[in-house]
């Protein structure tokens, strides 16, 4: 059974129409009717009588025993969670002390202590110890509400050592599946871990630039072992040599880049979420060279779409970047200190990579050589009355067609335009004189594009000269790029003085015989 969607999706659904009061509301309701499935309730009249402690056999003669334990544990947590929120929404009140946070405490310890109850029991059922999923599962619920009670309980390290192994299982999962399956996974690391890691780190006064991987690394659980072997056994888990080098030991760390450089100027990253996002970029890119280079006959908007593989994680670090410069700021540090320096040119670079990639998608979804000629398709072959018909017609595409294709390459080359004027606002692009020569070349290499696009109706058949395609196309436009598109236009415009002269040849004509005819 899949426990962290079973979990994941009632909390949001509670939370998404109520607050913590209503989920533990639908708690007690929800455990009532298990209750009443497994007979576990005291008949209506009579006296409450404490039930039987639950069984591994009982476990594994009906998964609705799983059930209970879950609810159980959930409620106390809602609860918990309920009396924090409304302690919050109070606004002239101080900071949780005395009864309430005893409460507090002992509520998110009745529900860590039911969810390890449950890990016991699975474990030493022999049937359901088959499935590690089911443990897994089980052992990252439990470490995240271990991880919750010691964070209230202000004990950061032995906070860090349980949301170490939340972090672990979680990231496997999140991982080793894909789509929708493993949004539960994603969503607990990225609204719960992953910022109570951060925080806990720092009170513990650790560095900013540590990355989450060097710090759970740092503060290792002790039955990492015993979850390493879990997650070796699951087979819908990512593979021995990935568990072992990214999920227990945190070695990818290691891979992440260390400077960044832009123009003539490089710089170092201290900042480990700016660094994790363009180690992601840094892969995405090459995956998509590679899909690019091996599927040439794919349509465009597919093409385009593979684009979203690089853009994504180039957004996370242009965010990652305005966040690291916010944080300095707000702890009043100098635009002129070096980490700030650093960062703005940390921030130019991504933005302008990022400026890149989104022209490089427009570029694709304008055709070959950038939209220079545009190439007739063929619409669905006309069907014929007779069965044994062999040979199929196809029909041209209409000039409607054509001209709608050229007014979506005609806002192509716009949006192309206008994100080659953002990048001019960009830090210290206005200062390097050279950047400001290459932009707007750049722009006329485009906006002769659009120009030259009006008259691509007229001329759909002639040749496309080649151009060379080592790479994905971005903002770099190649010396072949240019002469093949000086060529066109000089093709252009004497096919086009032609065309004026023989309009003026034929004009003349017309005259001279109409003065023939007068005369």
């Amino acid at each position: 059974m899949d426990l962290t969607d079973f979990i994941v999706t009632r909390r949001n659904e509670a939370l998404l129409v109520g607050d913590y009061g209503l989920y533990r509301k639908q708690l007690s309701r929800r455990l009532l009717t298990v209750r009443r499935k497994l007979g576990r309730t005291s008949p209506k009249g009579r006296k409450y009588t404490a039930k039987a402690p639950i069984t591994a056999e009982d476990i594994a003669s009906n998964e609705e025993f799983i059930h209970l334990l879950v609810l159980t544990s959930e409620r106390a947590w809602a609860h918990a969670m309920h009396m924090k929120s409304m302690h919050s929404a109070d606004s002239s009140a101080k900071a949780i002390s005395g009864s309430t946070r005893k409460h507090i405490i002992s509520r998110l310890n009745k529900a860590a202590g039911i969810a390890t109850e449950l890990v016991d029991l699975l474990k030493a059922n022999d049937g359901v110890t088959a499935r590690p999923r089911t443990v897994l599962e089980a052992w990252a619920y439990q470490s995240l509400l271990r991880g919750v009670l010691e964070f209230e309980s202000q004990k950061w390290e032995n906070c860090l050592r349980a949301y170490s192994e939340a972090y672990t299982i979680y990231t496997s999962f999140a991982k080793s599946t894909s789509g929708s399956q493993g949004d539960g996974s994603r969503d607990l690391l990225s609204s719960t871990i992953e910022p109570s890691i951060r925080y806990a780190a720092y009170q513990l006064r650790l560095p900013r630039t540590m990355s989450i991987d060097s710090i759970i690394t740092r503060f290792p659980s002790q039955k990492a072992g015993e979850i390493r072997e879990l997650l070796r056994n699951d087979p819908s888990n990512l593979s021995e040599s990935n568990l072992e080098s990214k999920e227990i030991t945190g070695n990818d760390a290691k891979d992440l880049p260390k400077t960044i450089t832009w123009r003539s100027r490089t710089v170092k990253i201290e900042d480990a979420r700016i660094a994790q996002a363009l180690a992601t970029v840094s892969a995405a890119e090459e995956r998509l060279a590679t899909l690019l280079s091996s599927a040439k006959d794919m349509a465009l908007k597919e093409k385009a779409a593979a684009y979203d593989e690089v853009l994504i994680p180039s957004q996370d670090a242009v965010d990652a970047t305005k966040t690291a410069i916010d944080e300095l700021t707000s702890d009043g540090v100098a635009q002129s200190d070096q980490r700030m320096q650093a960062l703005h040119i940390t921030r130019t670079a991504v933005n302008y990579a990022l400026v890149g990639w989104r022209i490089g998608r427009n570029r694709v979804l304008c055709g070959k050589e950038d939209g220079a000629g545009i190439e007739s398709e063929m619409n669905k072959p006309l069907r014929k009355r007779k069965r044994d018909a062999v040979d199929k017609t196809f029909k041209e595409e209409s000039n409607a067609r054509k001209l709608t294709r050229l007014r979506e390459r005609v806002v192509l080359y716009d949006t192309t335009l206008q994100s080659l004027e953002s990048i001019k606002e960009l830090p210290g692009v206005a200062a390097d004189q050279i950047l400001m020569v290459e932009l707007d070349m750049k722009r006329s290499y485009f906006a002769a594009l659009r120009a030259s696009d009006h008259f691509s109706r007229a001329n759909s058949s002639r040749p496309h000269p080649s151009t060379s395609a080592d790479k994905p196309p971005n903002l770099d436009v190649t010396q072949e790029q240019l002469e093949s598109l000086h060529k066109l236009l000089q093709g252009l415009l004497i096919q086009h003085r032609a065309l004026v002269e023989l309009y003026s040849l034929s004009s003349d004509t017309a005259k001279a015989a109409q003065a023939k005819e007068n005369g």
